[in-house]
């Protein structure tokens, strides 16, 4: 039987708020499995991710897990990067790409307690962002967006109705009538170029949004980011491409390449870069990989 102090950090409205009802089952399930259950979930993300980070430095937890969808990762991993503290996931949200990409259990609160408590810790990339004046940093693990796919989530955010995928796929019908290829300046390990383009993706891992696999052949142990560019195309020819990225089928196309760096410096005006589903900063952004810089139960 474990004996281990597990922190454990919720998102309650994660998966049309599975994660409220998903939260006690979880440390119920820790418990019977002899471990000590320390709630860290707070009333808000900012709030709970404080409190997580100061029982992970404090050393008054050994394992943090995290319930929720992609976001909750992403918590998760910039709690736990460059610490001894795995981290354990409870995919229960809407997407949850990072956790299937892991191979982890999905929508399955049993089987993902099991990889917690008997699981062993492997050792992943993370792609690190920071702000160029240096004031700001997060870490991601799947894929950063910086063009179309950012901007339909910035309108998406301002939109109180409807929710769930139906508010994204309005914001998409609301942003193409007036979208515009983007000037982008693109730094790859020191190599600059000035793309115009539909959207760049700085994929750590394969797969956002659902399923969508933008940078299919990325790997999250490789030391390598995979860069997406799409460049100019009409906008119907956009909605005739994009829906291939869930086979990954994109890549054919002649206007889409793949690009592979250390280090990447993204530019562009009027872009919010997001990262695992969430806001970050405004372009630009330099955006490094970490190779080993979380420890993830599997």
């Amino acid at each position: 039987m474990s004996s281990r102090r597990i922190g454990l950090l919720v998102n309650p409205t994660a998966g049309k708020n599975a994660g409220a009802r998903v939260g006690s089952t979880v440390a119920d399930l820790l418990e019977r499995g002899g471990a000590e259950v320390v709630d860290l979930t707070g009333l808000d993300a900012r709030r709970a991710e404080a409190k997580a980070r100061r029982a992970v430095r404090d050393g008054e937890v050994d394992t943090l897990v995290v319930a929720g969808g992609d976001g909750a990762v992403g918590l998760g991993v910039n709690i736990c990067a460059e610490t001894e503290v795995p981290l354990g996931v409870v995919a229960v949200g809407t997407g949850n790409d990072n956790a299937r990409e892991l191979g982890l259990p999905v929508r399955d609160v049993g089987a993902a307690v099991e990889r917690v408590l008997h699981g062993s810790a492997r050792a992943v990339d993370l792609g690190r962002v920071r702000s160029t004046d240096g004031s700001q940093e997060r870490w991601y693990l799947g894929v950063l967006c910086g063009g179309f796919d950012a901007l339909v989530n910035e309108r998406a955010n301002t939109m109180r109705w409807p929710r769930g995928p139906a508010r994204y796929n309005l914001a998409i019908a609301r942003e193409l009538p007036t979208f515009a290829p983007i000037p982008y300046t693109l730094t790859l390990d020191g190599e600059v170029s000035h793309p115009r383009a539909m959207l760049v993706c700085v994929g750590n891992g394969r797969a956002y949004g659902g399923g969508m696999r933008v940078t299919p052949d990325a790997d999250m142990a490789d030391g390598l980011l995979d860069v997406l560019v799409v460049d100019e195309i009409s906008v119907p020819e956009l909605l005739r491409v994009f829906p291939k990225v869930f086979r990954g089928a994109h890549l054919g196309h002649p206007a889409v390449s793949v690009h592979r760096a250390r280090s990447v410096r993204l530019d562009a005006p009027g872009v919010v870069a997001y990262a695992d589903g969430e806001r970050l900063y405004p372009l630009p952004v330099d955006v490094d990989v970490v190779p080993g810089a979380v420890r993830i139960l599997i």
